[in-house]
């Protein structure tokens, strides 16, 4: 019935790796042994696996149970037989293998194999099984990794990789073939087309409507462009640094469209906004029309400025000179392009002799400010130059920089003081000029201004401690800058970027602490703020709720959001169609906005998962920028040289 064996038996060596011995041992057939001695016993059965253990070593121990009738395999020589098969020819060395000590017993058997099927079976298998193990390890390794949610990704990473996704589904124009949000096509192709010879189709919707504002736009480009610009390599490490570099091209294309400039006059105009939010017009908008970006018909008028709208200008500056930093090793020509631009909207912005506001224009930003109010202007203009001279090394810049900073810092509004978000660019700009105090330091003239600039920052790290006590925390840890408005979460997200930012400055210079004052803080408490505000964002709230669509087990399902809340099923429908049956129906969105943050919380860190209430379940690009800012930042790589640029933003400095 089964092919017999003749055995030699000498000794048991050497185990091996007991995963191949139980594949092996289920794989072969019981074998019978013939002519063989089993402690007295005529005949008896071995198992598989002591053959198979014998097959790839020419001895082995085993050791006999009283009626078990067949031999086991032994861990050691002691108080066990010892076997030789005698497969390998006997080595030419006399003192190899020789045993340490005398064993009592030792029997001595031939083998001879009559049948090798089951061998030859055996070994096909085990080879096939090496061969797929082998591949399933390499398709493993070079595979892609999925995106959003169910990705190989996780935690922060993970975060950061859904909060990118909220800008592919914010782009307008014609989209790429590949981008990865399947509820969203072509749209917005006719802006523009109330101005004549003026192309304005691309860039990004600036929330849950269809409205395009450039003053947020140029404010996600600076943010998300500094974030690579500190943080590349970690970009880089988690694969998601040219994802982050095509969102910004996307934002930077879009801000050259916006530029129109006369040489010969001297004179330029600048395009704030792209669509209407007049409630009380009487046709359709974008306000009241509740439809798919890409099923738009209604019109879509165009505002334009005159360069006296210094923070629209100031702001564009900015991001375009911060872009051309990110792109100045991919692309020079590009990258020179932005760098003209900023400089050209720069020399317009300063030398007009009206300066002012652009919501104070009713052509430029009359709308925008019902939303996007802007209360000065000279904090854009001297962000808008710190930039510059970051992207160009010339001085002039940093001279007309410390020579405004204080004038910026004395428009503050107080409820806009240590908050840094589209309207206050004061905050950023101090740790930035700290930054190039700490690391880079131009000395005289420009050390008070950078002295001045390094005691607010670290005033303001220790308004961010509660120390002393300035703005209001929830009972759960989430700073609220502004008790009385909405959307309190991207002030949150943009603290724990400046705070988690500055520690890393602190870091590079080996310095522990900082102090404001009689108080004092720790690279350590500045980090776990910044942690905390995150993972406030991202759960660890009373909702128990990831204020991250697509992120964590539960998140908003009912977003503020047009493009989000109507299907994509080829049918298009009308303004009225879509208030009713999709803007006011209580189920969950049909499409789910991977990687938008919401507005957030009420004070009292009540939320209301309702589709109309925008107040909580709206999100912005401006908001998710500062998101992702604080996410790079905060994601540690456990490798030294994977961290914070420390020379990236100096590469064309090198006068000082």
């Amino acid at each position: 019935m089964f092919p017999a064996y003749n055995l030699n038996l000498t000794s048991w060596n050497n185990p091996k790796n007991h995963l191949v011995f139980t594949v092996i041992h289920t794989l072969l057939l019981p074998l019978t042994i013939k002519n063989t001695i089993c402690n007295g016993a005529k005949t008896c059965f071995f198992s598989s696996l002591a053959l198979v253990y014998s097959a790839m070593e020419e001895k082995a121990f085993v050791h006999s149970i009283p009626g078990a009738g067949r031999l086991l395999p032994s861990a050691s020589r002691w108080s066990s037989i010892e076997v030789d098969f005698g497969l390998f020819p006997a080595s030419s060395n006399p003192n190899e293998g020789t045993p340490l000590v005398a064993y009592s017993k030792s029997y001595t058997f031939k083998l001879a194999i009559n049948d090798k099927s089951h061998l030859k079976r055996f070994l096909y298998i085990f080879i096939s099984m090496i061969l797929i193990a082998t591949a399933v390890a390499l398709l493993v390794t070079f595979l892609p990794r999925k995106r959003a949610a169910g990705g190989s990704l996780t935690g922060l990473p993970l975060a950061l990789d859904n909060a990118l996704l909220f800008f592919d589904a914010q782009k307008s124009g014609i989209l790429p073939a590949n981008n990865p949000v399947n509820f969203r096509g072509n749209s917005g192709l006719r802006d523009g087309d109330d101005q004549s010879n003026t192309n304005l189709v691309g860039g990004f919707y600036d929330s849950g409507s269809n409205i395009k504002f450039s003053f947020t736009t140029a404010y996600t480009v600076t943010l998300l462009s500094w974030s690579v610009i500190e943080y590349g390599p970690k970009y880089a490490a988690i694969r998601e640094l040219e994802h982050v570099k095509d969102i910004i091209k996307w934002g930077s294309d879009y801000l050259l469209k916006l530029l129109q400039s006369n040489s010969s006059s001297d004179s330029g105009y600048l395009f704030s906004q792209v669509g209407s939010g007049n409630l009380d017009a009487q046709f359709d908008n974008d306000a009241t029309c509740w439809q798919r970006p890409e099923d738009m018909s209604y019109r879509r008028p165009v505002f334009k400025c005159s360069m006296s709208a210094s923070d629209l200008a100031g702001e564009m500056i900015a991001a375009m000179a911060a872009a051309s930093i990110v792109f100045d090793q991919d692309d020079a020509s590009y990258s020179a392009t932005l760098v003209h631009a900023s400089e050209m909207v720069y020399d317009l912005a300063t030398k007009n002799h009206i300066q002012g506001s652009y919501a104070r224009d009713k052509d430029c930003g009359f709308e925008a400010a019902m939303l996007y109010n802007s209360s000065s202007y000279k904090d854009e203009l001297v962000w808008g130059a710190t930039w510059l001279f970051f992207a160009t090394g010339n001085s002039s810049y940093l001279d007309y920089v410390t020579g405004n900073f204080e004038a910026a810092v004395e428009e503050v509004v107080p409820s806009d003081e240590g908050v840094f978000y589209w309207n206050n660019k004061v905050a950023a700009n101090a740790v930035l000029l700290t930054r190039l105090r700490y690391l880079h330091d131009p000395g005289y003239p420009y050390q008070p201004t950078l002295k001045n600039s390094t005691d607010m920052t670290n005033l303001m790290m220790c308004f961010y401690l509660s120390m002393p006590k300035k703005f209001s925390v929830t009972a759960n840890g989430l700073i609220f800058f502004q008790p009385n408005q909405s959307a309190p979460l991207q002030f949150a997200a943009t603290a724990a970027f400046l705070s988690k930012i500055y520690s890393d400055y602190l870091d590079v210079l080996q310095i522990r602490s900082g102090n404001c004052d009689a108080e004092s803080f720790s690279l350590e408490m500045l980090q776990n703020f910044a942690r905390t505000q995150v993972d406030y964002i991202l759960g660890d709230n009373p909702m128990k709720m990831s204020y991250l669509v697509g992120f964590g087990d539960t998140y908003p399902e009912h977003v503020h959001h047009r493009a989000a809340s109507i299907p994509w099923d080829d049918h298009k429908y009308s303004c009225s169609e879509g208030r009713t049956r999709w803007r006011d129906r209580k189920e969950a969105n049909p499409n789910i906005l991977v990687g938008a943050m919401v507005a957030g919380p009420d004070h009292d860190e009540g939320f209301l998962d309702i589709r109309n209430r925008y107040e909580y379940t709206e999100p912005s690009i401006s908001g998710n920028a500062g998101l992702v800012a604080a996410l790079i930042a905060l994601i540690d790589n456990h490798e030294p040289s994977i961290g914070m640029d420390r020379d990236k933003i100096f590469a064309r400095i090198s006068k000082f």
